[in-house]
């Protein structure tokens, strides 16, 4: 049986980890090279490393950043904002990042997915999807440019186009949920791990130890990604995982 991974999750701005609630307020979470040595020696899994104002500033994902940290750590990591040509990919592998995670590009040119899948293989292609509840629709809509702006997609038909184009993995982060503390999104989580058959990843509503565990029983997901709870050290990654295995699921 496959593990179930916890991901720590770097939202970086300015060269600095930052964290708020539903994409605003952001804070300062301290130094990205020092969280992910930490994260490395906790027994995370693996680590992403997100560039959050990159598309909406358009600026290209800190290589230097992402050198340092990859330098810093053993376990896989994923490195996403501002990425839209073959080219940054490449240089951000080159960097030391195992996989990339496109967002704001891929739902702008959607065939770059493709070309990108194509070029550099399906397993190095993550595909981040922001949601957010549509009550008027009782659909969860996709949302870019950091949770800026709102797109025509569902979170379902986005996921299954994805996926079809090359997407190796889906990182799912519930935009409604991300800092509130509360738990995953459960019923958007169940939605796209229904319909797609490639690794989720659901992000967003970490609060405590349990929260992981409902997410992993209820959703399916293959890992769960979690920031201001292991930033400011209300939780750890041994606290988490040890709550896991009482619970019986299947953690490294």
């Amino acid at each position: 049986m496959l593990t179930k991974r916890i991901i720590p999750c770097l939202d970086v701005k300015e060269g600095r980890v930052v964290k708020g609630t539903q994409f605003l307020s952001l804070r300062d979470a301290g130094d990205p090279v020092e969280l992910a040595r930490y994260y490395d020696e906790q027994g995370a899994d693996e680590l992403v490393f997100l560039d959050i104002s990159a598309s909406h500033e358009g600026r290209k994902t800190m290589l230097d950043v992402v050198e340092q940290v990859a330098a810093s750590i053993s376990i896989p990591f994923t490195v996403g904002g501002g990425i839209n040509t073959n080219e940054n990919i490449r240089n951000i592998l080159q960097a030391g990042a195992d996989k990339v995670s496109l967002n704001t590009a891929a739902l702008i040119r959607p065939e770059f997915i493709e070309e990108a899948a194509r070029f550099f293989g399906s397993q190095c292609i993550v595909v981040a999807i922001d949601a957010k509840y549509d009550s008027i629709t009782d659909t969860w809509k996709v949302y870019t440019h950091g949770g800026r702006k709102e797109t025509d997609w569902t979170a379902e038909a986005w996921a299954k186009e994805a996926v079809q184009l090359g997407a190796g993995e889906l990182l799912v982060t519930s935009m409604d949920k991300d800092g509130e503390k509360s738990g995953f999104d459960v019923a958007l989580l169940q939605k796209l791990t229904n319909c797609v058959n490639v690794p989720i990843i659901a992000s967003g509503g970490a609060g405590e130890a349990i929260h992981f565990v409902d997410v992993f029983q209820e959703a399916a997901v293959d890992a769960a990604l979690a920031a201001s709870i292991f930033h400011y050290k209300e939780t750890t990654i041994r606290a988490v995982k040890r709550v896991l295995k009482e619970k019986g699921v299947h953690v490294r």
